[in-house]
This record gives structure tokens, sequence and C-alpha cells, in this order.
């Protein structure tokens, strides 16, 4: 599917992406919150349906409202429009290792059929195609947070068989080796793309799409994923996004746009 506007449907693939990611927040959780696409999620819940949740940024940021959306976790806007901002080595040990946050939202440069992410490297680790920013604090929030979302665009790319470097792991090798490690969190619970949502098999937790986006094919979502993709028994259809949504969302994309120009 092009990155376009979609003539008949009047939003971008993109836009389903980012409206479908922010319908699963409520105004109850606390979620730490990636740069890019789960910003741009995060903060269109808080604007939207979702206006008590709390978020809150790798660089120490509780409860941060901003109006544009910040170019890093060092982006002054967070601390700015923060309730309050405390350590990073208190946001870690106090409010991420002590089961405080709901949920994490995680972008990633690869995931494989079991949700395990890649941050690191493309290619060898020793030798690789291309060296990306790197974990941050991404493996602890895959681990420490109650449950994980995930958002990216799908393609063979992004979508591998196997990730070159586990940066996070969502359920390693399938199955219950995630709690065979003493992990107790739930994990990687929904991955939502430009095309599908999907989320764990109970059993062998591999991913598997749940429901397609308006307009995109089964045939759509099996030639952008690398691995053989599966897909639910009863598989339901996203619902479009609203005016009010897309307007919400357009309007803070171009207050960002005019705040760190192009």
């Amino acid at each position: 599917m092009s990155a376009q506007i979609n003539a008949s449907s009047a939003y971008s693939p993109t836009e389903i992406m980012t409206v479908t990611a922010a319908r699963l927040l409520t105004d109850r959780d606390v979620c730490f919150v990636g740069i890019g696409a789960p910003s741009a999620a995060c903060n269109l819940a808080r604007l939207t349906h979702a206006p008590g949740i709390t978020l809150i940024y790798e660089s120490g940021t509780i409860a941060t409202r901003p109006n544009v959306l910040p170019l890093s976790i060092g982006d002054g806007e967070l601390c700015e429009t923060a309730l309050t901002t405390v350590s990073v080595p208190e946001m870690f040990n106090y409010w991420l290792q002590g089961g405080r946050i709901t949920v994490g939202f995680l972008g990633a440069a690869q995931v494989d059929c079991y949700a395990n992410l890649n941050t690191t490297v493309v290619g060898p680790y020793d030798h690789p195609k291309t060296r990306l920013p790197g974990g941050g604090g991404a493996p602890e929030i895959a681990t420490n947070c109650q449950e994980v979302f995930i958002i990216l665009k799908q393609s063979k790319r992004g979508f591998v068989p196997k990730v070159d470097f586990v940066t996070s792991i969502g359920y390693g090798r399938g199955g219950n080796e995630r709690e065979s490690l003493g992990i107790t969190t739930k994990g990687p619970t929904q991955v939502i793309t430009d095309l599908c949502i999907m989320r764990p098999d109970p059993e062998t937790k591999e991913l598997t799409v749940v429901s397609l986006h308006p307009g995109t094919t089964r045939e759509q979502v099996a030639e952008a994923t690398g691995w053989p993709v599966k897909f639910a028994a009863v598989l339901e259809e996203t619902p479009a996004p609203s005016a009010l949504e897309l307007d919400v969302l357009r309007d803070l994309q171009a207050r960002t746009k005019a705040a760190h120009g192009s």
C-alpha cells in the first residue's frame, strides 16, 4: 500500500496505523512512550478519548502533555509540560522496575514472528550493514512494563523470520520461553501496522493477524511479511478513523512541523 492519501477513504496508511494504536490506550494507563510513531499514537489518545492517561518518557518526565511531538527524549517540550521530572535512575528503578507502568509503547527496525525487536544492527553484529540507534531503555521496557504494544510499518524488510539482533525480547523462540527466563510480565500483546493488527497466539506466541485495515487483503499482508503469516479463524476489520481522530492527529502533526520545520 502506498503511503499517500487514499482518495476513497481520505486517510493514509500511516494515519490509520496511528489511530488504531491510539485506541488501544485507556484513560487509566500509565504508559512508557517511545519516540516517533509510539509518541504520535500516545499523544493522540491523550488528546481524544484518554485525557487522563499518564505519559512517561525515558528522560524522566512524568505526566507530560506536549503541545508538539518531541524530536527525542531530551526535547525540552517534554520537561516543560510534565507534572514533574525525576532522575533516570529513579525512573527505571522505582517506576519501571517497580511495576508501576501498565503499557510500554515501542517501535523497532525489525520484528520477528515471536515479537522480538531489533534496534541495534542490520546484518552481523561485528560487520553490520546498518548500525541502528540501539536499545536505550527498550530492553527494560519490554521486560518490566505490564504489557507492550509495538507499532511499525509492515514490510519484509522490517517483518523478518528472525531478527538480526534481539535488542528487546518478545517471546524468544516461542511457547513459554519468556516465562522460563524469569520474566513475569505479559510481553507484547498487540502489534499495530499500516496494514493490520497482530496478536500472539495464546499457546505458540507466534504473531497472528486478527484484524485487517479497511481495503487491505490477506495477500497484501502476506507479501509484506517475511514469514508465512497466520490469520485468525475469525478475521475482523479495523474500524476506519473518525473525522475527529483525523482532525486531532493532523493538527498535532501540523503543529509539530511548524515547530520543528520539515
